[in-house]
């Protein structure tokens, strides 16, 4: 017997017909492909570069490999967004079925599971029946990417293929307690696809290949962080989010949207770190998203000649290699330095080489303690949040995080000596 498909098949072969117009294979060959995809991580990986129309197909016209685009984000009317009850499927041992499915132009990309709110810990019933999908029916989660649950109160989001409790989180609307708004919000179109284009991260870790997903914060502060950098009129802005809250994410995707942002025009962008060990986090990680433009100035003469000859691109590198500077090494605006743990590094003469050396380029400085809560217009905010109202762009606070588990309370008792 067919097996029966988790795609609307005639629906994703006809959009694929029209955003690629040199594709002539026949309406079986693409969803033989996307079958074939392993139902593990590995094949949620691969997936997701087709949804990211990094796929490709030959093209017999021209004799080569063209892209394939399965979705417009530039045009989001073109694309077809369905939501549909009930996804049902039998793999032959196993049957399960979804409540509710959100699907694109044919392919389901996110899962909502919906449980009553009288049960305790009703989300959390919702994430076990996700988990217990994954093990019974793994087809499911080669498509879909994103996964939520709700219990009438609270709606929370993860990736699919992990669902470890730290990486679920609860998503936060202004109007408190009303489902409808969060659901609105988080089910926006634009805001899906931002989350498939941009907001899912694998990252290898001890060998291991694990998936993330920015939270809000998160992505609120990227957003924040481009359209500061792409707004010609300000050249400063202060990221103040509490330790352990995921800066690094943040920083690499604020520089990845920057990097690939048409309005950047080419720019260079500068990840400042201060210490080692982040350096190399650092590097992995960008090396894991598949970004090619990445150089790393290890040395102040690599750093020096890198920008005197105008290169584009993401360097990594230390502050502390700016120390004697050439002054006006560089004059070009598109130039976007972000700097980690602001609070500590661009203090005094560092920080000065930096600002006369590129005397035109725009500052982000991320920090998760700024030292001078008392006086405002001291250090970190004046250095960085001068052109804020608040001192600075964007804000995480350790209440926040509380509040979302992200900072968990540390309780201890004195031991008996």
């Amino acid at each position: 017997a067919a097996k029966a498909s988790v795609y609307f098949d005639d629906l994703l072969y006809r959009k694929v017909r029209e955003f690629n117009r040199r594709y002539t294979e026949g309406e079986g060959a693409l969803i033989g492909r996307l079958r074939r995809i392993l139902p593990n991580i590995f094949g949620n990986r691969e997936f997701l570069g087709f949804l990211r129309n990094a796929g490709t197909f030959f093209c017999n016209e021209e004799n080569r490999e063209l892209d394939l685009q399965i979705i417009d984000y530039e045009h989001i009317e073109n694309n077809i967004f369905e939501v549909t009850e009930e996804f049902y499927i039998h793999n032959g041992t196993y049957g399960n079925r979804e409540d509710i499915v959100f699907l694109i132009n044919g392919i389901p990309v996110q899962v909502i599971e919906c449980k009553n709110a009288d049960k305790d810990e009703a989300i959390a019933i919702g994430v076990d029946q996700i988990r217990r999908y994954h093990a019974e029916t793994p087809e499911l989660f080669v498509p879909e990417m994103i996964f939520t649950a709700t219990e009438a109160i609270g709606f929370s989001y993860g990736v699919t293929w992990n669902t470890a409790r730290r990486n679920i989180f609860n998503w936060k609307e202004e109007k408190i307690g009303q489902l409808e708004a969060k659901v609105k919000s988080f089910c926006d179109r634009r805001h899906i696809l931002d989350l498939i284009k941009y907001f899912i991260i694998f990252a290898e870790k001890d060998e291991e290949l694990n998936k993330y997903i920015l939270a809000q914060h998160q992505t609120g502060a990227v957003h924040r962080i481009v359209d500061r950098c792409l707004d010609a009129g300000r050249s400063r802005g202060l990221v103040w989010h509490t330790q352990g809250s995921g800066k690094t994410f943040t920083m690499i995707k604020a520089a990845e949207v920057l990097f690939k942002a048409p309005e950047s025009e080419k720019p260079t962008i500068l990840l400042m770190i201060d210490r080692n060990e982040l350096e190399d986090q650092m590097l992995k990680n960008l090396a894991a998203l598949g970004l090619n433009n990445v150089e790393h100035a290890s040395r102040i003469t690599k750093l020096v000649r890198l920008l005197r000859d105008d290169y584009r691109g993401i360097i990594v590198t230390m502050i502390h290699k700016f120390r004697d500077m050439p002054e006006k090494i560089n004059e070009r605006s598109n130039i976007f330095v972000l700097i980690d743990e602001a609070h500590r590094t661009t203090g005094g003469d560092l920080g000065n080489f930096l600002m006369a050396g590129l005397p035109n380029a725009t500052y982000v400085g991320f920090t998760g303690t700024p030292i001078d809560k008392t006086v405002y217009g001291k250090g970190t905010f004046k250095t960085f949040g001068c052109e804020d109202d608040k001192g600075y762009l964007h804000k995480y606070s350790i209440v926040e995080s509380i509040e979302d588990g992200t900072t968990l309370q540390l309780f201890y008792n004195l031991a008996p000596n």
